[in-house]
């Protein structure tokens, strides 16, 4: 089983955009060293603590940084763009960084309804017309056909691994439809996941691009030396999250010793319940609820997101996932060995 990054590259409380990419490069150029298999960035936008709104950009710029890991979008939300742009952007960092990038694409606006308006999402596309969106950007990157008026350049021709985003059944449905990977976010939208990967494995059609289904499932994970250490580590977050829920989205603040008497019974459930595929502890609960993740999902790859506000801690848990991952792959090699 795979193992990646989603890297949401946070704006932490007392920093700026240009410190989360040094950390996020930084991250990378770890997760190579580590074993990851891909570093993929998200778009966002007119969020206070995430700084990679201009999602192209910041792939260059890890890219760049790094030498082998593969490197993308996780994703780009393309009703927000003309997919010919997309095509010519991803054509180019294709073009610079060969055998290395990723685009998986995701059908909402990664923001709110009022910045969707500035982003022109409604002068033509839309989260309905994604399926057609989709097509047209597939169709940037075949071999130029005869008579062809609108090509990328660069892009055309150019092999851009393509994923598709969800977080319910629809997008699911699709790349069972048009025989492209999945990722579910599962690391913030737990409640679908089950029936959206059911409907992905049973009505997928091979294609060009993937013979047979690959799933991946996303979780946030906080690993630390100690539980304790590793529950403070997630208050950071939960604050984080606590803020958009109550419409003040906020940079990534510090954490807590508690979240006690910062929310209400209420919140608490919800966070909680949005946090139900995710791993918060020392290394030994860690691995247990990956390899339970693994286990019910039967996923071909799943996909970490720490928001940890301290770098050098995030670091060390991704560092201590990534040993976790290694211990497990070598326990099957071991298991599968056996006579």
């Amino acid at each position: 089983m795979l193992y990646s990054i989603l890297d949401l590259a946070p704006i932490i409380e007392g920093g700026d955009a240009a410190l989360a990419f040094r950390n996020s490069l930084d991250i990378a150029q770890h997760a190579e060293r580590w074993g990851y298999h891909r570093f993929w960035l998200a778009e966002h936008h007119n969020m206070p603590g995430i700084a990679s709104a201009a999602t192209s950009v910041v792939i260059g710029y890890v890219a760049g940084g790094t030498k082998s890991i593969r490197v993308g979008a996780g994703g780009v939300m393309l009703p927000n763009h003309a997919p010919l742009v997309i095509a010519e952007q991803f054509g180019t960092l294709e073009s610079l960084y060969p055998g290395r990038i990723d685009l998986a694409l995701g059908r909402a606006p990664g923001t709110d309804h009022a910045t969707a308006r500035a982003l022109r999402r409604f002068l033509g596309s839309s989260g309905e017309t994604f399926p057609q969106d989709v097509m047209e950007l597939m169709s940037y990157f075949a071999p130029v056909a005869a008579n062809q008026r609108v090509r990328a350049v660069p892009g055309s021709g150019l092999t851009v691994p393509l994923y598709l985003l969800g977080s319910s059944d629809f997008s699911a449905q699709l790349a069972a439809e048009l025989g492209l990977p999945f990722a579910f976010a599962s690391h913030f939208a737990p409640d679908y996941l089950h029936a959206a990967l059911h409907l992905y494995r049973t009505g997928f059609k091979p294609s060009a691009a993937l013979r047979q289904p690959h799933v991946i499932v996303g979780a946030s994970v906080f690993a630390a030396e100690s539980e304790r250490e590793a529950q403070q580590l997630a208050t950071s977050s939960k604050l984080q999250v606590l803020g958009m829920i109550r419409g003040h989205p906020r940079t990534l603040p510090p954490p807590v010793e508690s979240m006690d008497g910062l929310w209400t019974p209420e919140e608490q459930a919800g966070i909680e319940h949005r946090l139900e595929y995710a791993a918060i502890g020392g290394r030994d609960t860690v691995r247990e609820k990956l390899t339970q993740i693994a286990e019910q999902t039967a996923a071909d790859e799943i996909i970490i997101t720490s928001q940890i506000y301290d770098h050098h801690a995030r670091l060390r848990s991704f560092e201590i996932t990534a040993e976790i991952f290694a211990g497990l792959a070598s326990r099957r090699i071991k298991a599968s060995a056996r006579p």
